[in-house]
């Protein structure tokens, strides 16, 4: 059984994160972190610069070493390569959208699809589109564009185009980072609604500064500063919560 299989029929797929640290030097980016991320819930990672966000989750695909555990549906990443984590079902997205610009929304696709093949294969395309990819491109909205060279997309649509190639990889734990930084408030409404279409059988974590954004489609939200978890909860409690008003409003110190 390869590691994706084991993780796509994973009948707990929670993302369990135990005492992480992340060092560089003497500065703990991520410091002593407990986290849990339950399926078919779109959580959110907020807090000010430097928290810590995108260092956890650049620790969760193998980009930095950690001590501590991650477990993702009872699979342990530790010592896992970057290349691994993927197959195993760990998709990531970042800030500025990792597209081939001179490939076509449907290439992209199915280089995504069809990872692993030799890059000869992987810039041909099929005779015929599989119908995981259709299904795909009207997910993300992209069916009308799919002849276009994913360099003339907008930026919200190369946004939704990266997420449809994660999925086109079979993710099953979906990782963004500002996801719709830059976008206008039409594209970060469809970002919300596509993210809540996909978010069943999957976990998606989100790293956020938009906090309307994050009311309005969070279902759980992790609030961090220098390094550590500061609180958790839902949107109602963690904007009730004084030490969070605190850390955004630069009043007093996080503690």
């Amino acid at each position: 059984m390869s590691p994706r299989e084991s993780l796509h029929d994973a009948k707990d797929l929670d993302v369990k994160i135990e005492d992480l640290v992340v060092a560089f030097g003497a500065f703990h980016a991520v410091d002593h972190v407990d986290l849990d991320v339950a399926e078919g819930h779109v959580h959110f990672l907020i807090g000010p610069n430097g928290a810590g966000k995108t260092t956890l989750i650049d620790s969760i695909t193998g980009l930095v070493p950690y001590t501590g555990k991650i477990t993702v549906g009872g699979h342990d990443l530790a010592g896992m390569r970057v290349q691994d984590i993927a197959r195993l079902g760990i998709g990531r997205s970042f800030q500025t959208a990792t597209v081939f610009e001179r490939q076509t929304v449907l290439q992209n696709l199915d280089i995504a699809y069809r990872g692993g093949r030799s890059w000869t294969s992987l810039f041909t395309l099929r005779r015929g589109i599989p119908e995981r990819i259709h299904e795909i491109l009207q997910v993300i909205g992209l069916t009308d564009h799919m002849s276009e060279l994913a360099g003339a997309l907008s930026h919200g649509q190369k946004q939704w185009l990266e997420i449809g190639m994660v999925m086109a990889q079979d993710a099953r734990v979906v990782l963004l980072d500002e996801p719709v930084a830059g976008m206008t408030l039409e594209e970060r409404d469809q970002t919300g609604e596509l993210l809540k279409t996909i978010c069943p059988g999957r976990v998606v974590m989100i790293v956020e500064h938009d906090m309307e954004f994050m009311r309005k489609y969070a279902d759980a939200v992790t609030v961090m500063a220098r390094g550590s978890v500061l609180v958790e909860g839902s949107v109602e409690q963690i904007q009730a919560d004084k030490r969070v008003q605190d850390v955004y409003l630069g009043a007093a110190e996080a503690v």
